[in-house]
């Protein structure tokens, strides 16, 4: 099924002249278990992780994922859909990605989330339960920040359109948190979003130049 993702992620993008450019701030075993978490600004965002997380991967992400074509799909077998207005249904989820991680599976999920409403988007404040679950299972981090997803392909599209290009993605090297208590959920949680909002600075700033 990865091995599929992967594969609709390179091609569905390609096809309509989207294509995804990594850098890697050290390299990457994808033979270890992750918790990958990205900003989002962007549907481009999925497929992009599809292509990125080279090993047996699943996301969680808002319900409503269910209903599309080709993320309903995934969503609706190996994925974890979590309706956040119900507490129960957070529960849940993340029980379940707590299997799904110990089993040798890699996460990914977008903090944020949500994609934001301001149009050009900002990273927006990070949910706690990434990171509580992260230190919980002794599970190391990768945060990945995009500057230019939302140039490409804001939201879906339907307000601003798109126009094909290049997508950078930045991997940051894993944080481990395996001397990390529950305790430090929130320490965790702002660090990443401090080292993501710091790095779309730095790219943005290069971009403008």
């Amino acid at each position: 099924m990865n091995r599929l993702r992967r594969f609709w992620g390179l091609i569905s993008s390609a096809a309509v002249g989207f294509f995804y450019r990594f850098e890697f701030e050290e390299p990457v075993d994808w033979s270890k278990t992750y918790i990958v978490c990205a900003n989002h600004t962007s549907n481009l965002d999925i497929a992009a992780m599809c292509v990125l997380v080279n090993n047996n991967c699943c996301f969680m992400g808002k319900q409503e994922l269910e209903d599309g074509l080709v993320t309903g799909l995934f969503f609706r077998s190996v994925d974890i859909a979590v309706n956040r207005d119900s507490k129960m249904s957070s529960f849940r989820a993340f029980k379940k990605a707590a299997e799904k991680l110990q089993s040798g599976i890699t996460m990914i999920i977008f903090p944020e989330g949500k994609i934001a409403d301001d149009y050009p988007p900002q990273l927006q404040e990070f949910k706690n339960g990434p990171f509580r679950l992260a230190i919980e299972l002794k599970i190391p981090i990768i945060a990945v920040t995009s500057p230019n997803t939302w140039q490409m392909l804001w939201d879906t599209g339907l307000q601003h359109g798109s126009k094909p290009g290049v997508c950078d993605f930045y991997v940051h090297k894993p944080i481990d948190t395996t001397k990390l208590t529950v305790d430090d959920a929130d320490m965790l949680r702002d660090r990443v979003y401090d080292l993501m909002k710091q790095k779309l600075n730095e790219l943005q700033q290069l971009v403008m130049v």
